[in-house]
């Protein structure tokens, strides 16, 4: 079965093309108990690494305080011969920083929204964003180990 993973293992740069297409990421981190809370977010990439903003005294964020171990998974696909997705595991690093989190989060209201530029949302939208930001903290996601899959490429195995 080594031959059939590896025939549909994505290389470095279709994960990248595949991450930067794709808005929801489901995230795992380990609640008090050792049980995985497991939630789905809208991310943006950072420097290559899958960021989002969320709520500073979230569960996660809690979570993620007393562990920083995470588990990522974007997906996409229905059929069997489409799925494809991208499963990290890593370290998750918090983001204080005001300005790094209305960066991550404003980035982020775009790539939900599908402007072209947060100056698209206007004035009231980048008022939002630093409102938001008041509340919330960002994560960026440190990988250490990248897994994915693309079913797509089993169609053209000859």
């Amino acid at each position: 079965m080594a031959g059939s993973r590896d025939a549909v293992r994505m290389d470095e740069a279709e994960v990248a093309a595949f991450l930067g297409t794709q808005l929801k990421v489901q995230v795992a981190s380990l609640g008090p108990d050792g049980h995985p809370h497991l939630t789905t977010l809208f991310y943006v990439l950072d420097e290559g690494r899958i960021a989002f903003w969320t709520y500073g005294r979230s569960q996660k964020i809690r979570n993620l305080e007393r562990d920083d171990r995470v588990s990522c998974l974007v997906e996409d696909g229905t059929e069997y011969a489409e799925l494809r997705g991208v499963s990290i595991r890593g370290r998750a690093e918090i983001v204080r920083d005001r300005a790094e989190i209305e960066r991550i989060g404003g980035a982020v209201v775009v790539a939900m929204t599908g402007v072209g530029s947060l100056g698209d949302l206007g004035e009231l939208g980048r008022t939002e964003v630093e409102r938001q930001a008041a509340k919330r903290v960002a994560v960026v996601v440190r990988p250490d180990h990248v897994a994915s899959w693309d079913h797509r490429k089993l169609a053209t195995r000859g």
